[in-house]
């Protein structure tokens, strides 16, 4: 369960943040079109979250464009659109399994993708991968996800990780907030551009040590914790609303 000391925020202020990472993650060059998607619980409940409506362009989100949902996939909100299935499978999948998690954002990138079809996923190649594997979790292909039975694997997999490799198909991160989600994210995607850049100039491999390897694993836990000095998004997020309002204001509509 969430600590009773986080603050509390609004279904409005929810939708605000998520819709913002719609247009962060088109901005950054993460979108696929309509495909993929974003998800962030309703406050106050466990059994309802906002989606993307399949239809509206990621840089287009507004925070009232968002679809409620519950965990049968009912709609919950009065819009025009659909949702993707798959999305819900997915999103759904996290949001049964971990109370502790209000958003979920899943990619298709070209590095994501790379990284996620290789046999050994990301590899202990520099300090970013290191504190990506720290906190990941891998997910093997059972095709398009419109399989409800899935959920079960896809929960399993993540365990307590903010990182899910989805095998042959792309990134998925989570956070207690939209900006840590967003934060995981964005970790995730520069590690695995990391790796396909090492990979791709053919030169020898500086191997990191296992004992080094599983040092850093532990001061990356206990840095990023609540507790360490850099919890993610807390410090980014804002940073991150000032420069999307700078370059595509309107999310909060």
């Amino acid at each position: 369960m969430k600590d009773q000391a986080e603050p509390l925020v609004t279904e409005q202020q929810m939708r605000v943040n998520l819709a913002a990472a719609f247009r962060l993650v088109d901005l950054y060059g993460w979108s696929d079109l309509l495909a993929t998607h974003l998800s962030a619980r309703v406050p106050g409940t466990d059994d309802q979250f906002l989606i993307n409506p399949f239809g509206v362009m990621f840089d287009e989100m507004t925070a009232s464009a968002l679809v409620k949902v519950d965990m049968e996939g009912n709609i919950l909100s009065d819009t025009p659109y659909p949702i993707n299935p798959a999305g819900f499978t997915v999103h759904s999948a996290v949001h049964l399994m971990r109370h502790d998690v209000d958003c979920v954002i899943h990619t298709h990138t070209a590095a994501g993708l790379g990284v996620a079809t290789q046999k050994n996923g990301l590899l202990p190649l520099t300090q970013q991968s290191l504190s990506v594997m720290a906190h990941s979790g891998y997910h093997d292909y059972e095709g398009i996800a419109f399989d409800l039975a899935e959920r079960e694997s896809m929960g399993r997999d993540l365990g307590g990780n903010n990182i899910l490799f989805l095998r042959n198909h792309g990134l998925l991160s989570v956070g207690r907030t939209v900006g840590e989600a967003f934060m995981w994210m964005y970790r995730a995607e520069r590690a695995c551009k990391f790796q396909l850049a090492f990979q791709q100039a053919g030169a020898d491999e500086t191997v990191i040590s296992d004992d080094l390897i599983q040092a850093t694993f532990e001061r990356n836990r206990r840095a990023n914790s609540p507790e360490g000095y850099r919890p993610i998004g807390v410090n980014e997020w804002p940073a991150l609303l000032r420069k999307l309002d700078r370059e595509n204001p309107g999310y909060d509509q």
